[in-house]
């Protein structure tokens, strides 16, 4: 059975609707990891965001750039996110934070920097729109691990410096044991 070229009762095509369903998904998770009170599920529904996200680019025809959003977002940096926080967190924090009073001024830079976009967005003429370059797999590759070998060293470097800092920060000293009656001067 085969589908039909458009949305019964709708008149849109299937991608119309795909990518409706997508971006309202993506801006729904978006405002879960901004509006979420608890950080563990702010990571969570960051990782959903990414997946989204990855869909979106999936049906823009470029599964390539799909996969590594999967592979790296999801699969490297949320997870890295996740595990810091996991670490980091205290038990003994203050049990209101001081961002969750200032959502008035946030709205209003939001809508500020919402506006501003729109304005950038509506005015620039688009010549390339539409056109994008289909790139193999093997072409990406070739100019990775020749042109560009250096920076993707630089870039692995700098993340195994990051997790093995983040390592140190988690680590915790243990507390001595000392009489009562003394305390260290």
């Amino acid at each position: 059975m085969t589908l039909p070229q458009t949305v019964p009762f709708l008149g849109w095509s299937w991608n119309d609707l795909l990518f409706l369903v997508l971006a309202t998904a993506l801006l729904g998770t978006a405002l879960m990891v901004v509006l979420g009170r608890n950080i563990i599920r702010s990571g969570l529904w960051m990782i959903a965001c990414f997946a989204t996200l990855a869909g979106v680019y999936a049906l823009l025809g470029t599964p390539l750039v799909a996969a590594a959003q999967v592979l790296v977002y999801i699969g490297a940096i949320s997870v890295l996110i996740l595990f810091a926080i996991m670490l980091t967190q205290t038990k003994g924090g203050p049990a209101a934070l001081v961002f969750h009073h200032q959502a008035w001024a946030a709205a209003i830079a939001a809508v500020v920097l919402g506006t501003l976009l729109a304005l950038v967005v509506t005015s620039t003429e688009w010549p390339l729109a539409g056109e994008y370059a289909a790139t193999s797999v093997r072409a990406i590759a070739q100019l990775l691990f020749s042109d560009y070998v250096l920076p993707f060293e630089i870039v692995g470097v700098l993340l195994l410096a990051a997790v093995i800092g983040g390592v140190f920060l988690a680590k915790r000293d243990e507390p001595r044991d000392e009489p009562h009656g003394e305390r260290p001067e």
